[in-house]
C-alpha cells in the first residue's frame, strides 16, 4: 500500500511513528476525450490569454486574486519558506471528544495510518485507549501544503486519520435557498412516513451497495470492444520551428525541380 505521509503522532509524551496510506480510492470511469475525424486523444495546454501563447512550467508563477484582476504573486522560495516552517511531520493530539459529537458534513478523507518500525507498542497503546474510552483523538496536519485538521479512531483493527473541514469551509445552512419554515405536514402522511421507515429499516451492510451505472458502463465497455473498438491515430504535428523548415525546404527544391518532376509531385500531393 503506497505511503502518502510518513512521521509521528503525539499525545502527551506518549509518540509513535506512522505512515499515512489512503484508505479510499475513486473507482469512477475516466473516459478520454478523441477528435472524431481521426480518433487522435485531445491535449489541453495552458494558454496565455494576454499573449495568446502557450505557457511553459517555468514561466509560471502563482499568484492570489484578491480583487478582480488584481493580484498578489507569491515565488516559490516564500511559499517553501512558509511550508517548511509549518510542516514538521508531528501530529498532536490536543483533544479528545465523543465521534458523535462530529456532524458527517465536516469530514472530509479517510486514511489508514500503520505504525512504523519502532512504533507497534506505542500503536497498539493508543488504539486500546481508544477503545476503551470510546474518544477519538482530534489533531491537526499539514499534507500536500494544506493545513488540515483531522482526527484520530479506530476502524476495525486499525487506527485511522480522517481529514475534517475547519468551520469556516462548512457553508451557513442560511444560505440554503428555498427551505420551508413552517412545517405544513398532516399527521396522518407523518404516521405513513413513519411506518414505511419501519419497514424499511435493517443492519448497515456496506457490501449489499452497488455502483449500478459504474457496473452497466463497463459492460458496455467490454462489449464494446470486441465489435466496435478504434486505435488513436499515430499522427503528430510536427513543432512550429520544425514545420517552417520543411516548408522552406520543399519550395527550395519545388524550384529546382524539372517541369515534369514539379507536375507528377504536384499530382501526388492532391491524390494525398
Amino acid at each position: 500500500m503506497h505511503t502518502v505521509w510518513k512521521g509521528s503522532i503525539s499525545f502527551g509524551l506518549v509518540n509513535i511513528p506512522v505512515k499515512l496510506h489512503a484508505a479510499t480510492e475513486n473507482k469512477d470511469i475516466k473516459l478520454r476525450q478523441l477528435h472524431k475525424e481521426c480518433h487522435t486523444p485531445i491535449s489541453y495546454k495552458k494558454v496565455c490569454e494576454g499573449c495568446n501563447q502557450e505557457v511553459t512550467e517555468e514561466n509560471i508563477v502563482k499568484a492570489y486574486e484578491y480583487a478582480k484582476n488584481k493580484f498578489v504573486v507569491l515565488d516559490e522560495e516564500e511559499l517553501e519558506n512558509l511550508r517548511k516552517e509549518n510542516e514538521d511531520k508531528a501530529v498532536e493530539i490536543i483533544d479528545f471528544v465523543k465521534l458523535g459529537e462530529i456532524d458527517p458534513i465536516y469530514f472530509e478523507r479517510t486514511y489508514f495510518l500503520s505504525p512504523d518500525t519502532t512504533g507497534s507498542k506505542a500503536y497498539a497503546l493508543l488504539r486500546q485507549t481508544l477503545e476503551e474510552s470510546g474518544k477519538i483523538g482530534v489533531a491537526k496536519i499539514i499534507i500536500r501544503s494544506k493545513e488540515q485538521l483531522a482526527i484520530v479512531r479506530v476502524y476495525q483493527n486499525a487506527l485511522v486519520m480522517e481529514t475534517i473541514h475547519f468551520p469556516d469551509e462548512v457553508r451557513s445552512v442560511q444560505d440554503v435557498p428555498n427551505i420551508p419554515s413552517e412545517p405544513t405536514i398532516v399527521q396522518k402522511e407523518l404516521d405513513a412516513a413513519l411506518m414505511l421507515v419501519d419497514q424499511l429499516t435493517t443492519v448497515f451492510n456496506p457490501e449489499k451497495y452497488t455502483d449500478d451505472y459504474r457496473n452497466a458502463l463497463m459492460e458496455l465497455i467490454e462489449e464494446k470492444k470486441t465489435t466496435n473498438s478504434v486505435s488513436a491515430s499515430d499522427k503528430r504535428p510536427l513543432p512550429d520551428n520544425v514545420t517552417d523548415l520543411m516548408s522552406a525546404l520543399q519550395a527550395s527544391l519545388d524550384k529546382t525541380k524539372k517541369p515534369t518532376t514539379r507536375k507528377r509531385a504536384t499530382k501526388t500531393k492532391k491524390n494525398a
